[in-house]
């Protein structure tokens, strides 16, 4: 069952972060919402205990370069994630 929450409708097919509170995150588009799962498509997920960047670096690179998809689609648990925000409202100065 989707969850029609309008200000996740907003959302839909737009490029987000979704922030774990942990040593990942996720960021692609946006394309569907249930009860459970966030599903992205052409989704990067990061994890920075692999040596890469910290989360905040890793994002604020991937709005000013883009997200580079390892995933053509993914599932997250919505017990995950802390916060989901549009890419595009990422600060990067």
């Amino acid at each position: 069952m989707l969850f029609m929450d309008p200000i996740y409708q907003e959302l839909i097919d737009q490029r987000v972060v979704l922030d774990t509170g942990g040593p990942i995150v996720y960021l692609g588009t946006l394309v569907a919402v249930t009860e459970s799962v966030f599903v992205l498509a052409d989704a990067d997920i990061h994890d920075s205990r692999l040596g890469h960047a910290t989360p905040e670096a890793y994002i604020n690179d991937a709005r000013q370069s883009g997200v580079s998809p390892n995933r053509r689609r993914v599932m997250v648990m919505r017990t995950a994630i802390i916060s989901l925000s549009q890419l595009d409202d990422v600060v990067t100065e």
